[in-house]
């Protein structure tokens, strides 16, 4: 029976891999919240694992504001760049495979073909940069890892644009969305599977992988199909403009190549627009039943 810790208990992705788990055995999955493990704590993260046996961790756990991280870089790092340091070497002491989620954020946004995992990183804004920092310290660390970059998370969990287009979709409330970046909206339901995929496959590959759906949108694609596969398109006060002001830059492109993920681990991730509409259809019949 494997054992494994998913740190960052209350987010979106480890409540998806909480969803996921049902659909396989032989693993025991621990969920702990910050606050009963804040990593940023290094003693805490030492106590944590010193006294109990994980095969794998993987950590969720993040500072994901990125409007904030521009006014609160050392919060930021503390968990994004520090705790995931502290993690890592708990790894590494204790023989445990770290699986660590991160962001197309750690590119400039410059090119206009996809990212590869070998594309010179280049953080434009603090979130980005503190992402980045982890993913460092993981490679420093010497643990056995996978770090997976993944882009535009979303799920029917917690804050996030999926929820948000939905929110002001039923309050009536305009929507002004930019067109500025293009990226592609990623299930995290389609993330958490293949991560338990990966762990019940004891797969061998090791290193940066890149993880998200298929195709290509802008943020305002985005949410004209969340509105449209909800049946509010219609009705909705949706607009979409290129000068969409924000603290933090972002980049303006960020597709990521999925190519390597694919051939290491034999899953081919859903083009967007086929998941979006698939967890549109599970969340209506929820609410129906």
């Amino acid at each position: 029976m494997k054992q494994i810790l998913v740190t960052g208990a209350n987010g979106q992705l480890a409540k998806c891999i909480k969803d996921a788990a049902n659909n396989y055995s032989g693993m025991e999955l621990h969920f702990v919240t910050r606050k009963e493990l804040d990593i940023s704590n290094a003693a805490a993260v030492s106590v944590w694992f010193e006294n109990k046996s994980f095969d794998y961790c993987i950590n969720t756990a993040a500072y994901t504001n990125v409007e904030k991280a521009e006014s609160e870089k050392d919060a930021a790092f503390a968990t994004n760049a520090e705790g995931v340091k502290n993690v890592a070497n708990a790894c590494k002491k204790y023989g445990i495979t770290l699986i660590h989620i991160s962001t197309d954020y750690v590119f400039d946004g410059n090119k206009t073909s996809p990212y590869s995992e070998e594309d010179k990183t280049n953080p434009i804004n603090v979130y980005g940069a503190s992402k980045l920092k982890g993913e460092e310290n993981i490679t420093a660390s010497g643990c056995k890892h996978l770090i997976m970059r993944t882009s535009w998370l979303y799920s029917q969990y917690g804050h996030n644009f999926f929820n948000t287009v939905l929110r002001f979709a039923s309050e009536g409330k305009p929507l002004t969305v930019t067109t500025e970046q293009t990226g592609v909206p990623t299930n995290a339901n389609d993330l958490a599977d293949a991560i338990l995929k990966i762990v019940m496959g004891n797969a061998e590959a090791h290193g940066i992988f890149h993880f998200s759906n298929r195709g290509n949108a802008t943020w305002y694609d985005f949410a004209e199909a969340i509105l449209e596969f909800t049946g509010q398109l219609a009705g909705a006060k949706l607009a979409k403009t290129n000068h969409y002001r924000t603290f933090a830059k972002r980049p303006k492109y960020s597709i990521l190549n999925t190519k390597r993920f694919s051939e290491a681990f034999g899953i081919v991730p859903l083009p967007w627009r086929e998941s979006l509409k698939e967890l549109v259809k599970i969340n209506l019949t929820k609410k129906r039943n």
